[in-house]
């Protein structure tokens, strides 16, 4: 059986005040009136944000006894990772609609704490904690130090990163930055200072918001109002937890979630018309076009060089704006996959990529620890 999105959408998102379960009955009410369907036709449900019983919590609020969940906590990836348990839920006939949501009031809270987190009291945290590291952002600027040493690149090349992701979100009226004006490489490099090298501009926003997304077998979906998007592979990959565990840190997971994906979609990466890639940070995203394939070790420094990635360059990258300049409400993979299938719907107005047959979305968790890879293609 094959699977498609049928449905999706983002709840309110920037400085909202809401409470986080608010937010998620934003996106799901919204999901499921984009599919044309309504909660009661709703049997499976994967989330996470809420607590650490998400999928409990959620489907008490919205009034419903799901047949199939999943609350599986990996951060950003986690929803990458939903749609491959949804997929095969739905081929099992464990359920026959999903409905994937997400949300979070980070920015309204004031804290970038997310719930069930307890990374200060793991493990490694002895071998990491007498350095006072700032989580996450120092372990992501060790690996971005070792980037730059290795691979001979300098911290324009991470600039051109945020640079095109704010051009991106220049597009997009519900990016955050919308209307904030261009970013330069220059205004970049003399943003304070957080975590050597990266500063304040090489870092995801911190904002309240939300998305949900509906699953169900293509036929069905053929016959609800939106073009379905197909689920055409995934694979994931989680590699370690702390940071002294990591093997290497320019190899991250996602040479293997992406390798396991295009595999199972028969699929490469010149096939993609279209990418969304976790944007926590530049670095991220460098490392993770390495990873899956879309240039060689140490050559996304020059792959994203000249406005390659921005708005009219060879490869649309993150159109939304990323988390970097559109949103980014503590985890951000599930507004990856929102935009992925506005795409091929060709729903996106002035950021819309002309004839977008195949996207790609890929989460980034914890610290570079968990990874997760979709490719969606539509149904033409």
């Amino acid at each position: 059986m094959t699977v498609a999105i049928a449905g999706v959408a983002e709840s309110d998102l920037g400085v909202t005040g809401k409470p986080i379960l608010a937010l998620q009955a934003q996106a799901v009410t919204r999901a499921l009136a984009d599919a044309g369907l309504a909660l009661r036709d709703v049997d499976g449900l994967a989330t996470a944000g809420a607590s650490r019983f998400s999928a409990a919590q959620v489907a008490e609020y919205l009034g419903i006894a799901p047949a199939w969940t999943d609350s599986t906590f990996a951060g950003g990836s986690a929803f990458e990772m939903y749609v491959a348990r949804a997929v095969q839920a739905i081929e099992a006939g464990q359920c026959s609609t999903v409905l994937i949501s997400y949300g979070s009031n980070q920015r309204s809270a004031g804290s970038r704490s997310l719930g069930g987190a307890t990374e200060t009291h793991t493990p490694q945290a002895q071998f990491e904690t007498p350095y006072a590291p700032l989580y996450p952002i120092s372990y992501y600027a060790m690996a971005a130090q070792r980037y730059l040493h290795n691979c001979g690149a300098k911290r324009e090349d991470l600039a051109e990163v945020a640079v095109a992701a704010r051009d991106w979100a220049l597009l997009n009226p519900r990016a955050h930055r919308y209307g904030a004006g261009p970013l330069t490489v220059d205004e970049v490099l003399a943003a304070p200072m957080v975590s050597s090298p990266l500063g304040t501009a090489d870092c995801c926003l911190v904002t309240d918001g939300g998305g949900a997304i509906v699953l169900t077998s293509l036929e069905r979906a053929r016959d609800l109002p939106r073009p379905p998007v197909v689920v055409l592979g995934y694979g994931e990959s989680t590699t370690h937890d702390g940071m002294a565990a990591a093997g290497d840190l320019l190899r991250p997971g996602s040479y293997d979630s992406g390798r396991r994906a295009f595999g199972m979609a028969r699929l490469t990466p010149a096939d993609v018309d279209v990418a969304q890639i976790y944007d926590s940070f530049t670095i991220t995203v460098l490392l993770t076009l390495e990873g899956l394939g879309f240039c060689g070790p140490g050559e996304a420094a020059a792959f994203v060089s000249g406005g390659r990635t921005a708005p009219g360059g060879g490869f649309p990258l993150n159109t939304s704006g990323g988390g970097l300049s559109y949103n980014h409400p503590g985890m951000f993979g599930l507004l990856l996959l929102v935009e992925a299938a506005r795409q091929l719907r060709g729903e996106c107005g002035e950021r819309q990529v002309p004839d977008a047959e195949v996207a790609l979305a890929h989460g980034t968790g914890g610290i570079f620890s968990t990874h997760a890879t979709v490719l969606l293609g539509a149904d033409r």
